[in-house]
């Protein structure tokens, strides 16, 4: 039995995974100037890195600051500090301003009503695990959100969870700025 007790999962170098992964790192670093430590870590497995990207970057409706919207609340949900610390850096480029991604991390978005919707019903999926508040999910709607938007801001909560509960797994280092503490 492999037993491992508090034992870090070690971030492998380009030279320690399989052609096909070290084509996929040669492509982040193209594009990103760099290949996130959870990423080099998903390539630990054969196929894992590759339908990551290939999920990750599909076309989805919820996109830009939308997506950002949920990838910092379900990060903040799931206590995750290495996507925390990730997206809060994205957050900031898609033009998200410091006490943005703070308000958004907490699961509003009193600057925008139509992102302050979507933040609290994410925030209400991921809590309740899966199970929304329905005046939630009305005012949603309401906010001008579609039902392709719903469906897409589920499977960008899945996105998220994947990473989020990999680094809690596995306490790859993390190698974006901490992100800031919420306020009290």
């Amino acid at each position: 039995m492999n037993a491992r007790i508090n034992t870090q999962i070690k971030v492998p170098t380009r030279d320690e995974v399989s052609p096909a992964n070290q084509a996929l790192f040669d492509t982040l670093k193209k594009g990103l100037g760099m290949v996130p430590n959870l990423y080099a870590t998903m390539a630990l497995s054969e196929h894992a890195l590759g339908n990551y990207l290939a999920f990750q970057n599909a076309r989805s409706s919820i996109a830009g600051k939308a997506r950002e919207v949920v990838n910092l609340v379900v990060s903040q949900v799931n206590e995750c500090e290495y996507c925390l610390a990730a997206h809060t850096v994205v957050g900031k480029m898609v033009g998200f301003t410091d006490a943005q991604v703070l308000e958004l991390r907490g699961g509003t978005a009193g600057f925008d009503a139509r992102l302050d919707a979507l933040a609290r019903l994410v925030k209400s999926i991921a809590v309740g695990r899966g199970k929304a508040d329905p005046a939630l999910l009305d005012a949603f709607f309401a906010a001008g959100w579609s039902e392709e938007n719903l469906i897409d801001a589920i499977v960008v909560i899945g996105d998220k969870t994947v990473t989020n509960y990999l680094h809690s797994t596995t306490r790859v280092p993390v190698d974006f700025p901490p992100a800031p503490a919420l306020p009290a």
